[in-house]
């Protein structure tokens, strides 16, 4: 009887992360699919794919990843600015590399929805998106 309330406590800490990310990644006007994350040949890292959509105006927070990404414009246009970089403007077909630690935003500059394809190298288990300050 004694596991009752650890039972309990443990659902609730995965419910709870579980909704912490599912808040990060639904900011408003931008939604995040997890399509994949699988250990790789290199230890300690794994790699992540995920779909992030924009819709018109909709920016990211500023955030860093703990490991590299690559950003694959889907559809639409997205405006890509790196902590001590220009920003740079990428539409359907073209890729940006983020380096490990940067902290960036995306943001949808055009009229219509933008998606993107992040392909991440990261550390296993690390919370993927990291905010900034």
């Amino acid at each position: 009887m004694k596991r009752t309330p650890l039972v309990i406590a443990a659902m609730l800490l995965v419910g709870g992360a579980f909704t912490a990310h599912v808040a990060m990644a639904q900011q408003d006007g931008v939604s995040r699919t997890d399509l994949l994350q699988e250990p790789i040949s290199a230890e300690g890292r794994e790699a992540v794919q995920v779909r992030v959509d924009f819709e018109p105006g909709a920016i990211s927070i500023k955030h860093s990843h703990p490991g590299e990404e690559v950003a694959y414009v889907l559809e639409g246009t997205l405006e890509y600015t790196l902590e001590g970089r220009q920003p740079v403007t990428l539409k359907a077909g073209e890729a940006l590399f983020i380096p490990s630690g940067v902290a960036h935003v995306a943001r949808n500059v055009g009229d219509t929805k933008a998606s993107e394809l992040a392909t991440y190298i990261v550390e296993a288990g690390k919370t993927l998106v990291v905010p900034v300050k």
